[in-house]
Protein backbone atom coordinates (compact mmCIF):
# COMPACT_ATOMS: atom_id res chain seq x y z
CA UNK A 1 0.00 0.00 0.00
CA UNK A 2 1.15 3.38 -0.82
CA UNK A 3 2.01 5.92 1.96
CA UNK A 4 -0.19 8.75 2.64
CA UNK A 5 1.47 11.93 3.84
CA UNK A 6 -0.30 14.77 6.29
CA UNK A 7 0.93 17.57 8.37
CA UNK A 8 0.21 15.13 11.54
CA UNK A 9 -0.55 12.38 13.00
CA UNK A 10 -2.09 12.46 16.43
CA UNK A 11 -1.67 8.49 17.89
CA UNK A 12 -4.57 7.84 20.19
CA UNK A 13 -8.06 9.75 20.37
CA UNK A 14 -8.76 10.07 24.06
CA UNK A 15 -8.62 13.49 25.69
CA UNK A 16 -5.22 14.21 25.10
CA UNK A 17 -5.75 13.06 21.20
CA UNK A 18 -9.35 15.01 20.53
CA UNK A 19 -7.84 18.27 22.42
CA UNK A 20 -4.61 18.00 19.92
CA UNK A 21 -7.32 17.66 17.02
CA UNK A 22 -9.08 21.12 18.92
CA UNK A 23 -6.27 22.53 18.27
CA UNK A 24 -4.85 21.42 15.28
CA UNK A 25 -8.28 21.85 12.85
CA UNK A 26 -7.89 25.42 14.42
CA UNK A 27 -4.49 26.26 12.74
CA UNK A 28 -5.78 24.85 9.50
CA UNK A 29 -3.14 21.67 9.57
CA UNK A 30 -4.08 18.63 7.47
CA UNK A 31 -4.13 15.90 10.10
CA UNK A 32 -5.34 12.38 10.86
CA UNK A 33 -6.34 11.29 14.25
CA UNK A 34 -5.42 7.23 14.84
CA UNK A 35 -7.17 5.00 17.75
CA UNK A 36 -6.59 1.66 18.13
CA UNK A 37 -10.47 1.09 19.49
CA UNK A 38 -13.67 0.68 17.55
CA UNK A 39 -15.03 3.73 19.12
CA UNK A 40 -13.43 6.76 20.68
CA UNK A 41 -14.31 6.59 24.01
CA UNK A 42 -13.56 2.61 24.64
CA UNK A 43 -10.46 2.89 26.51
CA UNK A 44 -13.03 4.64 29.07
CA UNK A 45 -16.22 2.47 28.84
CA UNK A 46 -13.62 -0.95 29.82
CA UNK A 47 -13.22 0.50 32.57
CA UNK A 48 -14.53 -1.15 35.53
CA UNK A 49 -18.32 -0.43 35.98
CA UNK A 50 -19.04 1.85 38.81
CA UNK A 51 -15.56 4.16 37.80
CA UNK A 52 -16.64 8.06 38.15
CA UNK A 53 -14.05 11.00 37.07
CA UNK A 54 -12.02 12.09 39.85
CA UNK A 55 -12.63 15.59 39.52
CA UNK A 56 -16.22 17.33 38.83
CA UNK A 57 -17.87 18.04 35.65
CA UNK A 58 -16.81 21.46 36.12
CA UNK A 59 -13.30 21.00 35.25
CA UNK A 60 -13.81 17.71 33.38
CA UNK A 61 -14.76 19.65 29.78
CA UNK A 62 -12.29 19.66 27.07
CA UNK A 63 -11.68 22.91 24.87
CA UNK A 64 -14.36 24.73 23.32
CA UNK A 65 -17.24 21.98 24.96
CA UNK A 66 -18.72 21.81 27.73
CA UNK A 67 -19.69 18.67 29.72
CA UNK A 68 -23.46 17.53 29.94
CA UNK A 69 -23.55 17.46 33.41
CA UNK A 70 -24.29 19.53 36.88
CA UNK A 71 -21.00 21.15 37.46
CA UNK A 72 -20.14 19.79 40.83
CA UNK A 73 -21.17 15.98 39.96
CA UNK A 74 -18.47 13.60 38.94
CA UNK A 75 -19.81 11.68 36.28
CA UNK A 76 -19.36 8.12 35.13
CA UNK A 77 -17.10 6.66 32.82
CA UNK A 78 -20.12 5.57 30.30
CA UNK A 79 -20.96 9.19 30.51
CA UNK A 80 -17.49 10.51 29.47
CA UNK A 81 -16.72 7.58 26.97
CA UNK A 82 -20.15 9.22 25.26
CA UNK A 83 -18.96 13.00 25.72
CA UNK A 84 -15.65 12.31 23.65
CA UNK A 85 -17.55 10.37 21.30
CA UNK A 86 -19.29 13.74 20.90
CA UNK A 87 -16.79 16.20 21.01
CA UNK A 88 -15.35 14.47 17.93
CA UNK A 89 -18.73 14.37 16.21
CA UNK A 90 -19.22 18.04 17.00
CA UNK A 91 -15.71 19.09 15.58
CA UNK A 92 -15.65 17.04 13.18
CA UNK A 93 -11.99 15.92 13.98
CA UNK A 94 -10.37 12.99 11.27
CA UNK A 95 -10.38 10.14 13.41
CA UNK A 96 -9.97 7.00 12.30
CA UNK A 97 -10.81 3.80 14.50
CA UNK A 98 -9.46 0.34 15.00
CA UNK A 99 -5.98 1.36 13.42
CA UNK A 100 -3.22 0.43 15.45
CA UNK A 101 0.05 2.10 15.55
CA UNK A 102 2.85 -0.39 15.12
CA UNK A 103 6.10 1.96 15.36
CA UNK A 104 7.14 5.57 14.76
CA UNK A 105 10.49 6.54 13.36
CA UNK A 106 11.78 9.81 11.62
CA UNK A 107 13.34 9.76 8.42
CA UNK A 108 14.96 12.66 7.25
CA UNK A 109 12.82 15.42 7.62
CA UNK A 110 9.27 13.44 7.64
CA UNK A 111 8.16 10.62 10.41
CA UNK A 112 7.25 7.41 8.75
CA UNK A 113 4.53 5.62 10.83
CA UNK A 114 3.60 2.11 10.40
CA UNK A 115 0.02 1.09 11.66
CA UNK A 116 -2.39 -1.44 11.58
CA UNK A 117 -4.01 -0.12 7.99
CA UNK A 118 -0.88 0.58 5.99
CA UNK A 119 2.36 3.06 6.45
CA UNK A 120 1.62 6.83 7.12
CA UNK A 121 4.15 9.73 6.84
CA UNK A 122 4.14 12.98 8.67
CA UNK A 123 5.95 16.11 8.86
CA UNK A 124 5.08 16.02 12.73
CA UNK A 125 3.94 13.36 15.07
CA UNK A 126 1.86 13.72 17.97
CA UNK A 127 1.57 11.14 20.76
CA UNK A 128 -1.51 11.27 23.31
CA UNK A 129 -1.93 7.56 24.17
CA UNK A 130 -1.73 8.21 27.40
CA UNK A 131 0.14 7.19 30.79
CA UNK A 132 -2.00 3.96 31.40
CA UNK A 133 -0.29 1.31 28.16
CA UNK A 134 0.93 -1.00 30.33
CA UNK A 135 0.17 -2.34 33.60
CA UNK A 136 2.29 -2.40 36.01
CA UNK A 137 2.05 -5.93 38.36
CA UNK A 138 5.03 -6.54 40.74
CA UNK A 139 7.57 -9.39 40.01
CA UNK A 140 5.95 -10.42 43.71
CA UNK A 141 2.46 -11.84 41.88
CA UNK A 142 5.19 -14.47 40.22
CA UNK A 143 5.30 -15.67 43.40
CA UNK A 144 1.82 -16.51 44.48
CA UNK A 145 0.02 -19.71 44.68
CA UNK A 146 -1.61 -20.46 41.16
CA UNK A 147 -5.08 -21.01 43.14
CA UNK A 148 -5.52 -17.17 43.81
CA UNK A 149 -6.49 -15.66 41.03
CA UNK A 150 -5.09 -12.31 39.80
CA UNK A 151 -6.16 -8.94 37.95
CA UNK A 152 -5.01 -5.69 37.25
CA UNK A 153 -7.23 -3.13 37.99
CA UNK A 154 -7.54 -2.19 34.28
CA UNK A 155 -9.09 -5.59 34.35
CA UNK A 156 -11.95 -5.42 37.05
CA UNK A 157 -15.28 -5.01 36.05
CA UNK A 158 -17.33 -5.19 39.45
CA UNK A 159 -17.14 -7.74 42.47
CA UNK A 160 -19.76 -10.05 40.25
CA UNK A 161 -16.99 -11.50 38.45
CA UNK A 162 -14.76 -12.31 41.30
CA UNK A 163 -14.90 -15.64 43.21
CA UNK A 164 -16.26 -16.22 46.84
CA UNK A 165 -13.28 -15.95 49.43
CA UNK A 166 -10.90 -13.42 50.65
CA UNK A 167 -10.43 -10.26 47.89
CA UNK A 168 -6.78 -8.24 48.65
CA UNK A 169 -6.41 -5.06 46.47
CA UNK A 170 -3.01 -3.81 46.19
CA UNK A 171 -2.50 -0.43 45.96
CA UNK A 172 -3.83 2.68 48.03
CA UNK A 173 -3.99 5.29 45.58
CA UNK A 174 -7.56 6.72 44.43
CA UNK A 175 -8.53 3.77 42.01
CA UNK A 176 -7.63 0.88 44.85
CA UNK A 177 -9.61 2.80 47.70
CA UNK A 178 -12.48 3.28 45.57
CA UNK A 179 -12.25 -0.75 44.21
CA UNK A 180 -11.96 -1.84 48.26
CA UNK A 181 -14.78 0.25 48.81
CA UNK A 182 -17.05 -1.27 46.03
CA UNK A 183 -15.98 -4.35 47.14
CA UNK A 184 -17.19 -4.27 50.65
CA UNK A 185 -20.36 -2.96 49.92
CA UNK A 186 -21.06 -5.82 47.21
CA UNK A 187 -18.40 -8.87 47.39
CA UNK A 188 -20.35 -10.58 50.64
CA UNK A 189 -18.27 -13.98 50.63
CA UNK A 190 -15.11 -12.69 52.33
CA UNK A 191 -13.18 -10.10 53.81
CA UNK A 192 -11.56 -7.32 51.72
CA UNK A 193 -8.29 -6.05 52.43
CA UNK A 194 -6.42 -3.25 51.01
CA UNK A 195 -2.81 -2.56 51.36
CA UNK A 196 0.00 0.07 50.63
CA UNK A 197 0.97 3.27 51.82
CA UNK A 198 -2.04 6.08 50.53
CA UNK A 199 -1.11 9.37 49.12
CA UNK A 200 -2.44 12.83 51.15
CA UNK A 201 -6.16 12.96 50.41
CA UNK A 202 -8.27 16.01 49.05
CA UNK A 203 -11.74 16.32 51.23
CA UNK A 204 -14.70 16.93 49.03
CA UNK A 205 -15.13 19.82 51.12
CA UNK A 206 -11.95 21.23 49.06
CA UNK A 207 -14.04 21.31 45.95
CA UNK A 208 -17.37 21.91 46.97
CA UNK A 209 -16.32 24.96 48.63
CA UNK A 210 -13.27 26.47 47.57
CA UNK A 211 -13.15 24.01 44.61
CA UNK A 212 -12.17 27.48 42.08
CA UNK A 213 -9.18 28.43 44.66
CA UNK A 214 -8.06 24.57 44.28
CA UNK A 215 -7.98 24.51 40.88
CA UNK A 216 -6.16 27.08 40.25
CA UNK A 217 -3.71 26.14 42.92
CA UNK A 218 -3.00 22.55 41.07
CA UNK A 219 -3.47 23.66 37.76
CA UNK A 220 -1.58 27.13 37.52
CA UNK A 221 0.69 27.20 40.90
CA UNK A 222 2.09 23.89 40.53
CA UNK A 223 3.39 23.68 37.64
CA UNK A 224 7.00 23.54 35.90
CA UNK A 225 7.07 27.38 36.13
CA UNK A 226 6.83 27.46 39.82
CA UNK A 227 9.55 26.91 42.51
CA UNK A 228 6.56 25.02 44.54
CA UNK A 229 5.72 23.05 41.25
CA UNK A 230 9.08 21.98 40.45
CA UNK A 231 9.43 20.54 43.88
CA UNK A 232 5.75 18.46 43.77
CA UNK A 233 7.06 17.08 40.12
CA UNK A 234 10.04 15.63 41.98
CA UNK A 235 9.46 12.27 42.60
CA UNK A 236 6.01 12.44 41.00
CA UNK A 237 6.31 9.37 38.88
CA UNK A 238 7.52 8.00 41.94
CA UNK A 239 4.59 8.85 44.41
CA UNK A 240 1.64 9.02 42.53
CA UNK A 241 -1.21 11.31 42.69
CA UNK A 242 -3.60 12.39 45.44
CA UNK A 243 -6.55 10.78 46.87
CA UNK A 244 -9.70 12.24 45.52
CA UNK A 245 -13.76 11.83 46.58
CA UNK A 246 -12.49 8.66 48.56
CA UNK A 247 -10.15 8.50 52.08
CA UNK A 248 -8.94 6.04 54.36
CA UNK A 249 -11.59 6.63 56.80
CA UNK A 250 -14.03 5.75 54.29
CA UNK A 251 -12.59 2.94 53.31
CA UNK A 252 -12.22 1.79 57.12
CA UNK A 253 -15.69 2.82 57.81
CA UNK A 254 -16.86 0.29 55.14
CA UNK A 255 -14.75 -2.65 57.00
CA UNK A 256 -12.07 -2.83 54.82
CA UNK A 257 -8.87 -4.37 56.14
CA UNK A 258 -5.81 -2.13 55.58
CA UNK A 259 -2.53 -3.68 55.26
CA UNK A 260 0.97 -2.32 54.96
CA UNK A 261 2.70 -2.27 52.06
CA UNK A 262 3.42 -5.38 50.22
CA UNK A 263 7.15 -6.62 50.73
CA UNK A 264 6.90 -10.36 49.21
CA UNK A 265 5.62 -13.44 49.06
CA UNK A 266 5.98 -16.72 51.20
CA UNK A 267 4.83 -20.14 50.74
CA UNK A 268 2.72 -18.73 47.55
CA UNK A 269 1.15 -16.07 49.82
CA UNK A 270 1.72 -12.16 49.84
CA UNK A 271 3.81 -10.93 52.89
CA UNK A 272 3.47 -7.30 53.99
CA UNK A 273 5.40 -4.92 56.10
CA UNK A 274 5.56 -4.15 59.69
CA UNK A 275 2.00 -2.99 61.34
CA UNK A 276 -0.28 -0.66 59.03
CA UNK A 277 0.82 1.53 56.66
CA UNK A 278 -0.34 4.58 58.73
CA UNK A 279 -1.95 3.37 61.85
CA UNK A 280 -4.82 2.15 60.03
CA UNK A 281 -6.79 -1.39 60.85
CA UNK A 282 -4.72 -4.23 61.71
CA UNK A 283 -4.96 -7.59 60.05
CA UNK A 284 -7.07 -9.99 62.37
CA UNK A 285 -4.61 -11.33 65.19
CA UNK A 286 -1.94 -8.95 64.16
CA UNK A 287 -0.78 -6.37 66.76
CA UNK A 288 -0.26 -3.17 65.52
CA UNK A 289 3.71 -2.61 64.55
CA UNK A 290 3.87 -6.12 64.24
CA UNK A 291 3.87 -8.14 60.38
CA UNK A 292 1.73 -10.42 59.38
CA UNK A 293 3.31 -12.81 58.23
CA UNK A 294 1.17 -13.96 55.11
CA UNK A 295 -2.75 -12.72 54.07
CA UNK A 296 -5.57 -14.54 55.33
CA UNK A 297 -5.61 -18.47 54.76
CA UNK A 298 -8.96 -17.54 52.92
CA UNK A 299 -7.44 -15.26 50.09
CA UNK A 300 -8.74 -15.98 46.76
CA UNK A 301 -8.32 -12.68 44.68
CA UNK A 302 -5.61 -10.30 44.38
CA UNK A 303 -6.62 -7.33 42.15
CA UNK A 304 -3.27 -5.18 41.51
CA UNK A 305 -4.21 -1.46 41.22
CA UNK A 306 -0.70 -0.20 41.21
CA UNK A 307 -0.96 1.90 38.41
CA UNK A 308 0.60 1.23 34.83
CA UNK A 309 4.51 2.18 33.71
CA UNK A 310 5.37 3.64 30.16
CA UNK A 311 5.84 1.48 26.98
CA UNK A 312 7.36 3.69 24.26
CA UNK A 313 9.51 0.87 22.61
CA UNK A 314 7.28 1.38 19.67
CA UNK A 315 9.22 5.17 18.87
CA UNK A 316 12.55 4.92 17.39
CA UNK A 317 15.30 6.69 19.45
CA UNK A 318 12.71 8.66 22.07
CA UNK A 319 14.67 9.78 25.20
CA UNK A 320 13.48 8.59 28.39
CA UNK A 321 14.20 9.13 31.67
CA UNK A 322 15.28 6.92 34.69
CA UNK A 323 11.74 5.51 34.80
CA UNK A 324 11.09 5.19 31.20
CA UNK A 325 8.92 8.66 30.76
CA UNK A 326 9.72 10.67 27.67
CA UNK A 327 12.08 13.63 28.43
CA UNK A 328 10.46 16.32 26.99
CA UNK A 329 9.62 20.20 27.48
CA UNK A 330 6.47 20.95 27.92
CA UNK A 331 5.81 17.76 25.97
CA UNK A 332 7.88 19.26 23.46
CA UNK A 333 11.29 15.97 21.97
CA UNK A 334 13.95 18.69 21.38
CA UNK A 335 16.35 15.63 20.43
CA UNK A 336 13.53 14.32 17.69
CA UNK A 337 12.37 17.60 16.05
CA UNK A 338 8.76 17.26 15.61
CA UNK A 339 7.77 14.75 17.82
CA UNK A 340 5.51 16.10 20.70
CA UNK A 341 3.72 14.45 23.39
CA UNK A 342 0.27 15.27 25.31
CA UNK A 343 -1.31 14.26 28.53
CA UNK A 344 1.74 12.69 29.78
CA UNK A 345 1.59 12.75 34.18
CA UNK A 346 3.19 16.57 35.29
CA UNK A 347 3.83 17.80 31.57
CA UNK A 348 3.63 20.81 32.73
CA UNK A 349 1.24 20.85 35.65
CA UNK A 350 -0.52 18.67 38.34
CA UNK A 351 -2.97 18.51 36.01
CA UNK A 352 -1.70 17.52 32.87
CA UNK A 353 -2.72 14.58 32.51
CA UNK A 354 -6.37 14.46 33.48
CA UNK A 355 -9.00 16.29 31.49
CA UNK A 356 -9.25 19.93 32.76
CA UNK A 357 -5.53 20.40 32.39
CA UNK A 358 -4.81 18.55 29.02
CA UNK A 359 -6.29 20.99 26.96
CA UNK A 360 -3.68 23.69 27.77
CA UNK A 361 -1.02 21.50 26.96
CA UNK A 362 -2.27 20.74 24.05
CA UNK A 363 -2.70 24.40 22.76
CA UNK A 364 0.99 24.69 23.77
CA UNK A 365 2.40 21.82 21.94
CA UNK A 366 0.23 22.95 18.74
CA UNK A 367 1.36 26.11 18.37
CA UNK A 368 4.81 25.01 18.70
CA UNK A 369 4.07 22.66 16.02
CA UNK A 370 2.37 24.98 13.74
CA UNK A 371 5.36 27.22 14.10
CA UNK A 372 7.81 24.93 13.37
CA UNK A 373 5.32 23.67 10.37
CA UNK A 374 5.22 27.30 8.86
CA UNK A 375 9.33 27.81 9.24
CA UNK A 376 10.02 24.18 7.31
CA UNK A 377 7.53 24.93 4.70
CA UNK A 378 9.11 28.47 4.07
CA UNK A 379 12.53 27.18 3.82
CA UNK A 380 11.82 23.89 2.09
Amino acid sequence: MDSQTVDVVVVGAGQAGLASGYFLKRAGMDFVILEGNARVGDVWRDRWDSLRLFTPARYSALPGLKFPAPAGSFPGKDAFADYLESYAQHFQLPVRTRVQVLSVRKAGSMFEVQTSDGPLQAHAVVVAAGPNSAPNIPDVALDLDGEIQQLHSSGYSSPAGLPGGDVLVVGAGTSGAEIALELAHKHRSGQVFLAGRPTPHIPDAVFRYAGALYWRLVNSVLTLDTKPGRKVAQGFHRRGAPLIRVSMEDVERAGVIRLPRLTGASAGKPVFGAGTSDGGTPAPGAAPGTAPSAAPANLRTVIWATGFRPDFGWIEGLPVDDLGWPATTRGVVAEIPGLYFVGMPFQYALTSAIVGGVGRDAEYVVEHLAARHALTSTNA
